[in-house]
């Protein structure tokens, strides 16, 4: 297993790490009870980064990740995501990155998860209207408290980057990232390595796409590629002939399109430390 580093955080994981959303919804159907099973094989194989956040499954998926991390805790890195607020009952979205609610967000994520530290504690998404140094002051003095270890952050620009990293260093950000999704190539990429920062790369296989298996058609009526423009339309027929090319590319040396990271689920981590 090819291990990288998070940034200067002197945290290490295993290369591949394992994006945990689909396990409780978004994806069509799940089955929570099947899932610690699935983990634990994928601890088994090698994978030590889980990655969740506490809007997935509104809390669920945390305390599913947690049921896992019992016994086992020594041997996993575990990040979650705080930021994306979703209303109960409609499911409304809203962001809050201030700093009363990104403390009470940490104690409700230990909670869920049953650790006493959360090891990678990313701003899932930004609100403009909190100044990035008043949000990132708050979230270091969690590592102070001794509740986090790194900080990350998650689909940030390079601007909002350097001014986070200018109050305390940003060990990751978590950004979409494969053939199908460039825009960490204007200039992310640059700034991670110049800063130290690790680029953690979700949907690295356009959330399943790229590998030339999915039947937009056959989705269940819940998963949200459904409402994808990617995976609608004239995009839809463009991306098709895009993914058989991949695939067809891929075929020739007697490898497949997804051979690298199964799902799209699955978070690519490249680390930009020195």
């Amino acid at each position: 297993m090819l291990r990288r580093s998070l940034g200067r955080s002197g945290l290490t994981v295993s290369a591949p790490g394992l994006g945990c959303m689909g396990f409780s919804e978004f994806y069509g159907p799940t089955d929570e009870a099947a899932a610690p099973a699935a983990l634990a094989a994928a601890l088994d194989l090698g994978y030590d980064f889980l990655d969740t956040a506490d809007m997935y499954g509104h809390g669920r998926n945390e305390t599913l990740i947690g049921g896992v991390l019992r016994g086992r805790r020594d041997r996993v890195v575990v990040a979650t995501k705080f930021g994306i607020v979703r209303e109960p009952g409609s499911g409304a979205r809203r962001i809050d990155n201030s700093p009363a609610y990104l403390t009470a967000a940490c104690e409700g994520s230990l909670r869920r998860l049953g650790v006493e530290t959360i090891d990678l504690y990313y701003c899932h998404r930004r609100d403009p209207a909190v100044p990035v140094a008043e949000m990132i002051g708050a979230m270091a003095r969690l590592i102070e408290a001794g509740k986090a270890r790194a900080l990350g952050l998650s689909e940030v620009s390079p601007e909002t980057l350097r001014a986070a990293h200018a109050v305390h260093p940003i060990a990751a950000v978590q950004t979409e990232y494969s053939l199908w999704s460039r825009e960490p190539e204007c200039g992310l990429i640059e700034t991670y390595r110049e800063l130290g920062v690790a680029l953690v790369a979700y949907s690295p296989l356009g959330r399943g796409f790229l590998t030339g298996q999915v039947d937009v058609a056959a989705l269940a009526p819940d998963d949200f590629r459904r409402s994808n423009p990617r995976f609608q339309g004239e995009a839809l027929d463009r991306n098709r002939r895009l993914a058989e090319a991949l695939c067809a590319f891929a075929g020739a040396p007697g490898a497949a399109a997804g051979a690298r990271y199964p799902e799209g689920g699955m978070a690519g981590i490249e680390s930009a430390a020195g």
